[in-house]
């Protein structure tokens, strides 16, 4: 099926810059708070953001079957629930509008000036009432690296890793919009050398660059979804910083997995990238090592070549970019995680995310984790300021940036922007 708000030749009469992940090609979708202090739900080509409550109210998507309410709500989940059908016919519908040769909204001023924000006049908000949040580890890379810092190199991956999308249930209450910023964590860790676990702030802390995608309501109590229908219920797509705190993971994970060392605080990018947005990007992924069962065999290309980038800004000082990798590196695809996520039963609503887990290449310049980069802190990397980094120090800033490209056109995330603060101060706070 032809999605025609992906026609490459289309152009918009709003300003878009060259390099802008936000063409006319795009049309992500978020939530923020305007300059009259509402909060709606939007869009945005280049660098101006659209209200699409108020662009429905004016008429705008006549014939399109919307409750009047749909775009005036603070979360995108009950839009997001209506399922494929209708986001295509939304996404089609801002195409017309804003395509340079459609001159309704251009030549109304008055409409203009209700519709259009530019990004200084907004404040972006968490886009989904995140539910549930589940986050995998699919990279075969990164798993390698950290079995064989921790385990056997020569067992690095566990039995199971080459036959199942391993996975564990996050904390949703700590995911948070790009901007916020987070602090230092405190628990127990068990310093080299030690018998007795010790109370204190991690000393380790680091990011994980992550993609997530975003599901709608998908399945009913015991209900599996197959993987070739998967793709039917996945919204679209985010970045996703799951961070981690290194010290005290290893002292928690054995045998429940990772606990405290993950749930402080999860960052994601606030323009969700729909599915449909990506289809020009598609990509054939990694080739099964072993023979995987039958409800994880997929047909067509279900990876997406996304370019991805991770800089560290330290305080009043130029960012140093410290990996630079690709989302179409995952062994396990979007659709073999959704597809075994729900073989049990398990049901999933809108608004519901799945983090990727830590993407890595092959090469240190594009693992996904300081964990990785720097090998356990062993061979700290240079910062553009003459300073080192063996983890994230306090008032460093981690951004995440991620993007695609092909024949001409750019689609892009923007980015997720996070700076660590020191551990919270209760009698600072009062």
């Amino acid at each position: 099926m032809t999605i025609t708000a992906n026609d490459p030749d289309r152009t918009s009469w709003l300003h878009v810059d060259k390099n802008s992940d936000f063409p006319i090609q795009n049309i992500p979708f978020g939530v923020f708070l305007t300059r009259d202090d509402i909060i709606t739900i939007g869009t945005r080509i280049g660098d101006t953001a659209i209200d699409l409550g108020a662009l429905h109210q004016l008429g705008y998507f006549d014939g399109i079957p919307l409750t009047d309410d749909i775009f005036l709500q603070d979360t995108l989940n009950d839009f997001i629930a209506d399922g494929r059908k209708t986001w295509r016919a939304v996404r089609k519908r801002i195409a017309e509008i804003f395509d340079s040769k459609n001159e309704a909204l251009k030549n109304n001023k008055k409409h203009k000036e209700i519709v259009l924000f530019r990004l200084d006049e907004i404040e972006m908000q968490l886009p989904v009432h995140v539910g549930d949040y589940t986050d995998f580890y699919s990279s075969k890379e990164h798993a390698t690296n950290v079995g064989s810092m921790f385990r056997d190199p020569e067992n690095a991956l566990m039995p199971n890793w080459l036959h199942i999308p391993v996975g564990y249930h996050g904390r949703s209450s700590s995911i948070i919009p790009s901007g916020i910023p987070i602090h230092r964590p405190q628990g127990q860790s068990l310093p080299n050398g030690a018998k007795k676990p010790v109370f204190g702030p991690s000393k380790l802390v680091d990011f994980e660059l992550e993609m997530a995608f975003i599901t709608t309501d998908a399945n009913d109590l015991g209900e599996p979804i197959p993987v070739d229908e998967a793709e039917e219920y996945i919204f679209g797509l985010v970045l996703f910083n799951d961070w981690s705190a290194r010290d005290i993971q290893k002292w928690e994970y054995v045998p429940l997995g990772p606990f405290l060392a993950k749930n402080f605080a999860s960052s994601m990018s606030p323009w969700i990238v729909t599915l449909d947005a990506l289809e020009p990007f598609r990509v054939a992924g990694p080739k099964p090592l072993k023979p995987q069962l039958s409800y994880l065999k997929y047909t067509g290309k279900k990876s997406f070549d996304i370019q991805l980038e991770v800089a560290i800004r330290p305080k009043e000082a130029k960012e140093t970019v410290v990996s630079r990798s690709n989302f179409k590196y995952m062994y396990w695809n979007m659709s073999q995680q959704l597809a075994h996520h729900t073989v049990n039963g398990c049901p999933v609503n809108s608004g519901d995310m799945m983090g990727s887990g830590t993407i890595s290449g092959l090469t240190p310049d594009s693992y996904g984790s300081m964990l990785e980069i720097t090998w356990k802190g062993e061979k700290p990397i240079k910062m553009k300021d003459g300073s080192k980094r063996k983890f994230i120090e306090d008032y460093d800033t981690v951004i995440l940036r991620g993007h695609c490209e092909k024949d001409g056109t750019r689609i892009g995330f923007g980015q997720v922007t996070t700076q660590l603060l020191p551990v919270f101060n209760s009698k600072k706070k009062k």
